[in-house]
């Protein structure tokens, strides 16, 4: 890219990033360790520079940290949050070249070839990388080489810089590690004397090639720069965002509302070519005295239809207050869902989605508006013979409805409450009893079916042990399911049939 150029490649290391991340906003004195838990034992993933101090180091057991050092302060990793830091500092380094990419879970790898007289020079670049990690409360560590191992080799074991067209003067006192290699290859390296990377490079390449393979001399001559090794930056994420400026303000609804349509029919387009679908939109309208305000929608489902979206739009536009006028719109898609292309009619679409999916998803959108997503919830059938635990809760809008129905191996009560204790004796259903304040007499009795209780999922209401449910008719005409508790005798109501 740069003819008659030596490529300059910068490796950024961040030893401590993820406890660095947590401590900078809430700093503390004492020892500090994030914690992971892995292969059912929680263990240390990354810790601040007094917990080394004290002997301690990534993959211990938390057990045996806390007797080595009882101040130690934890939280837990969160590496979902590490990698989106990262990312962030990925972006924040493309100020010093735009060709910037990751390395692994801590790192970050820099081509700047051609950019350097940019920022002074080499010297000056890298002690203004290094003053506003520190600002930052970053641990940062520098390698600077002709070539990407050479840089990341200097970065985690001697923090220098090769000199041009020379990279063995630098990298010759390393250590063999310091080449990306296995730890066992490390390992056989040493015990045959080689113990650094200049013992290394002096040894006769074809007894090294005969013995370990090719990989170890392409790792050395990556390094050395003999080998090409590319600086590939991450691609961006599809950005979904359409600004509309007008000539002169506007303030009625019917106004704001067909701009609306326009920047949807936009965004809606994109999201086609992407087989994307929205899930949180937000619109911004900007006021001529500087203010804005915003409209958030959030939706039932992932969408790209804007005949279908513009109306959900109204309520959030009408409560919006325009002031003086509105000159600009923008919406943006805030949260994507990969949608892809359905077949919408044949034999294909009938064995698919109900017909009524997308109608139920607006209705629940329209509620949702009111009152939040979260507050709209369906069931859903469970895993579970015991009758409270064969169903679950969950928001409609995040969830999808049971295609395989209920399995209901014997029939259940349409309503269910907490067992209510009945005068009765005997393991067969009583002729009469008297149940909320009413006298009842038996007219059929069905069963009985005996459910244990599940013996891993200790649970108080079944303390009891098993019991023999009745499908119990009464002839007063209410239509009961009965149970009783052999272990510890005694009658109770549980549900009611339509």
């Amino acid at each position: 890219m740069f003819f008659g150029r030596t490529r300059r490649i910068v490796s950024m290391w961040f030893p401590r990033l993820q406890s660095d991340r947590v401590l900078r906003a809430r700093p503390v004195e004492a020892p500090f360790a994030l914690v992971l838990k892995q292969a059912n034992a929680e263990r240390l993933y990354c810790l601040n520079a007094r917990a080394e101090a004290e002997g301690l180091h990534r993959g211990m057991a938390l057990a045996d940290a806390r007797i080595y050092c009882p101040a130690l302060l934890t939280a837990p990793a969160d590496p979902g949050r590490d990698a989106r830091f990262l990312a962030a500092l990925r972006r924040w380094a493309t100020r010093y070249c735009p060709w910037v990419g990751a390395e692994g879970d801590d790192g970050l790898v820099l081509d700047v070839t051609g950019a350097t007289h940019l920022h002074g020079g080499e010297a000056a670049m890298l002690a203004d990388m290094r003053a506003r990690a520190a600002r930052a409360g970053l641990a940062l560590r520098l390698g600077l080489a002709d070539s990407r191992g050479g840089a990341w080799a200097l970065a985690r074991f001697g923090e220098g810089v090769a000199p041009p067209g020379d990279p063995l003067a630098a990298l010759a006192p390393l250590p063999v590690a310091a080449l990306r290699l296995e730890p066992e290859v490390v390992t056989a390296l040493q015990r045959l004397g080689l113990r650094t990377i200049g013992d290394l490079a002096a040894r006769p390449r074809p007894p090294l090639t005969r013995r370990f393979g090719p990989d170890l001399l392409a790792r050395l001559d990556q390094a050395l720069g003999h080998l090409p090794e590319p600086v590939a930056p991450d691609a961006e994420p599809p950005h979904y965002g359409i600004r509309l400026s007008l000539p002169e303000p506007i303030g009625l609804t019917e106004d704001v509302m067909a701009g609306t349509a326009r920047l949807l029919e936009r965004l809606c387009a994109q999201l086609l070519a992407r087989e994307a679908g929205a899930r949180v939109l937000e619109l911004s309208l900007r006021r001529v005295d500087g203010g804005a305000a915003r409209v958030e929608l959030r939706l039932a489902s992932p969408m790209r239809e804007a005949d279908r979206i513009l109306p959900l739009f109204r309520r959030g536009v009408e409560a919006a207050e325009a002031g003086f006028g509105i000159d600009q719109l923008r919406l943006e898609a805030l949260v994507v869902e990969d949608l892809p292309v359905q077949q919408l009619g044949g034999p294909v679409a009938a064995r698919g989605a109900a017909p009524e999916g997308p109608a139920l998803d607006d209705l629940v959108t329209r509620i949702g508006t009111r009152i939040g997503l979260e507050n709209i919830r369906r069931l859903l059938p469970a895993d579970s013979h015991i009758p409270e635990r064969a169903f679950s809760v969950a928001p409609a809008a995040f969830s999808a409805p049971a295609s395989g129905g209920w399995p209901a191996p014997r029939p259940r009560p349409l309503r269910l409450f907490p067992p209510e204790p009945i005068a009765a004796r005997g393991p067969r259903p009583p002729r009469r009893f008297r149940w909320r304040a009413l006298q009842l007499a038996t007219a059929r009795a069905t069963g009985p079916e005996r459910i244990a209780p599940e013996w891993w999922l200790p649970d108080e209401a079944w303390r009891h042990g098993t019991r023999d449910y009745w499908q119990i008719e009464t002839r007063e005409g209410r239509r009961l399911w009965l149970f009783h508790t052999p272990q510890a005798p005694g009658w109770f109501v549980h549900g009611e049939f339509p």
